[in-house]
């Protein structure tokens, strides 16, 4: 595989000569597509069979440069990868919708599932900039909720909500909302991106705003690198939560009341008369 960097392809398409560019936006069937594929935790095993085929038979993938290197062994050798750094989606989405105007057939990877926390929002933002858009399809992923769920046992067969507690596109005070209310209804909660070595202060508002509502009892789930190496779980109480090893790489899951622990597992009961 060819790689270049995302300022790199910036210099390319600025190249492009007038004439060319003129025949690419008048042309509707010179143009390819952008898929938005979403490639799960990142071992091979979550990656669906419609994901592993947009990626092997694409021209041109476009990335953060960690999720590259997860399906790196599938990309094939002439195919085109531009990675980039975490910061850069929204160049990333631009350079994607590009090359697909140019008539390539794009893939734009995002780790889970790209409509949750992903890149599918952003790429087709960018797309509907242009007057004749380029198509965007986006391919579902297994999402980090429901394969660290799977680990853990079955915490999320009802009703449950998933809250990230990165604040760098959210304010605070609306995660700080979103905690309360969903604290109050009694739903298992899954929270992403709980806490880095320089934002420590997110994951513990949000353990005393859960506190105030939540039984400290409650069961509680923690999986690092879900379906990755290195992976680890561990079942404990909301109550003891922090005293467990949390970074980025970290999905919790908190039960609701009816969650209970099953042979060591995490299952949280529908109502059914067993």
């Amino acid at each position: 595989m060819r790689t270049s960097s995302i300022t790199d392809s910036r210099k390319q398409f600025k190249a492009d000569s007038q004439e060319s560019k003129t025949k690419r936006d008048n042309s509707s069937s010179r143009r390819g597509r952008v898929s938005v594929v979403g490639i799960g935790p990142g071992n091979a095993e979550y990656l669906t069979p419609k994901a592993r085929s947009e990626i092997e038979t694409a021209d041109v993938v476009v990335g953060y440069g960690t999720y590259i290197k997860l399906i790196e062994n599938i990309i094939k050798e002439d195919t085109e990868v531009i990675s980039g750094t975490m910061g850069k989606e929204v160049e990333r989405a631009q350079i994607a919708v590009d090359s697909a105007k140019a008539g390539k057939q794009v893939v734009m990877v995002s780790s889970g599932d790209p409509g949750v926390y992903g890149m599918a929002g952003v790429v087709l933002e960018v797309a509907a900039k242009d007057s004749n858009p380029v198509s965007v399809e986006v391919v579902p992923g297994v999402t980090a909720a429901t394969a660290t769920s799977a680990i853990l046992g079955a915490p999320l067969v009802s009703d449950f909500a998933v809250i990230s507690l990165s604040d760098l596109l959210t304010p605070w005070e609306k995660i700080e909302h979103r905690l309360e209310a969903v604290s109050l209804a009694d739903m298992s909660i899954v929270l992403y991106n709980p806490q880095s070595q320089g934002r420590i202060e997110p994951l513990t508002k949000a353990y005393e705003i859960m506190l105030k509502h939540i039984n400290p009892k409650t069961p509680v789930g923690i999986v690092r690198q879900a379906g990755r190496d290195g992976q680890t779980s561990t079942i404990t109480t909301l109550k003891d939560m922090l005293n467990c090893n949390i970074d980025m790489v970290t999905t919790i899951v908190i039960g609701n009341s009816a969650t209970k622990i099953i042979n060591g597992k995490m299952v949280t009961a529908r109502g059914y008369d067993l």
